[in-house]
């Protein structure tokens, strides 16, 4: 089945975020945070939203994301939290 195929049938793959193109994340060492680079704009990213968006490879689902932030992070409620987050990002045309 094509991936066309696959959208006629309904039949829906897993997201695998990814940056786009355009969009580099980059670590500031003199200010200590992460930074989303893009055309004429950056963006910090404060807390852990360099680390989430550093394991945005396209291999991992965002199921395979969340159970890796919850694997180093077990208190945090990164199920409920990283898909918002990672939606965002998608919608603001940062992640494809």
């Amino acid at each position: 089945m094509t991936a066309p195929d696959a959208v006629r049938e309904g039949v829906r793959r897993p997201w695998r975020p990814a940056l786009v193109r355009s969009v580099l994340l980059r670590h500031d060492r003199v200010r200590g945070v992460d930074l989303l680079v893009l055309p004429e704009r950056v963006v910090v990213l404060r807390g852990a939203a360099g680390a989430i968006v550093a394991l945005c490879d396209g291999e991992r689902d965002v199921t395979g994301i969340v159970a890796e932030l919850a694997r180093r992070h077990p208190d945090a409620p990164v199920a409920e939290e990283v898909p918002l987050f990672l939606a965002r990002l998608r919608s603001e045309g940062w992640l494809r």
